[in-house]
């Protein structure tokens, strides 16, 4: 079973950079998009539904903002647009798609990012302890799960390129991390690339400013978080570099799984 997760900061902008051509050379069984940035009425059904997937989309309410969207090779059994009560906000953005293969759910995520302003990482941090929650309930279901996106933090050390210069800024503070250890410590889930790639340098994400791409200096904030009974499943681990079709890269995960086992 082989899962993509990307921001592809514009799906019409990635679908221009040759996107859809690589996803076709890459047999993946569930493709996790974030920051679509587009209404679903505005694609066209020949270049931004990828031939052999179904396809979900759920939109933020304003034009031209985040948005999030699964494929799949394999038609779900239930599809979850947005996370429900409580969330209505963060709904609002398109923020959170699910889809459910028997005992499997699949995620595609874009938690807020508070970089451009103090309300915004109120936001987030707003986000982040209500997920808790979510998060939480999640475990005590008799299910797998593999959240899929931009996260927008780092956990460790490793996963930044300027780790004592991103202290304070959204992405590396503190209490994001913290927040991270709680994810990744008490809650029991696990974060699958770290399962089998312990190297640093390994980035997802890189600024527009400078020379951060050709420099790797870069951000690890994209995730596949799975619960445990899968951390024995991962069986390969990519972060695809050779074309850029966004100012994230995606992150590819082979599990030594099949979707159809979970519906046994």
């Amino acid at each position: 079973m082989r899962i993509i997760t990307v921001n592809v900061n514009g799906i019409r902008s990635a679908a221009r950079k040759g996107f859809f051509d690589w996803l076709e050379t890459q047999q993946a069984d569930v493709v996790c998009l974030q920051e679509t940035k587009a209404q679903e009425h505005q694609l066209d059904k020949e270049l931004h539904f990828p031939a052999g997937y179904h396809s979900y989309f759920f939109d933020a309410q304003k034009k031209g903002y985040s948005g999030v969207a699964i494929f799949s090779r394999h038609r779900p059994d239930r599809v979850i647009r947005g996370l429900g009560e409580g969330f209505e906000d963060m709904d609002a953005e398109g923020r959170a798609i699910q889809a459910d293969f028997g005992k499997l759910s699949v995620v595609s995520l874009y938690l807020p990012s508070g970089s451009s302003s103090e309300q915004r990482q109120q936001v987030k941090f707003s986000f982040m302890a209500r997920y808790t929650e979510r998060l939480k309930a999640m475990r005590r279901q008799r299910r797998e799960y593999i959240i899929c996106g931009d996260w927008n933090i780092v956990h460790k050390e490793i996963d930044i390129k300027n780790w004592k210069s991103n202290q304070k800024n959204s992405g590396c503070l503190p209490e994001e991390r913290a927040w991270l250890d709680q994810v990744f410590g008490p809650l029991g889930y696990v974060d699958a690339f770290r399962v089998v790639n312990q190297e640093p340098g390994q980035y997802t994400w890189w600024s527009n400013r400078g020379q951060a791409w050709a420099k790797n200096v870069g951000w690890r904030i994209d995730y596949q978080v799975i619960t445990p009974g899968l951390a024995d499943k991962v069986k390969a681990v990519s972060i695809y570099k050779a074309q850029r079709f966004s100012d994230h890269a995606p992150l590819i995960i082979d599990y030594d799984v099949a979707l159809e086992d979970f519906s046994a």
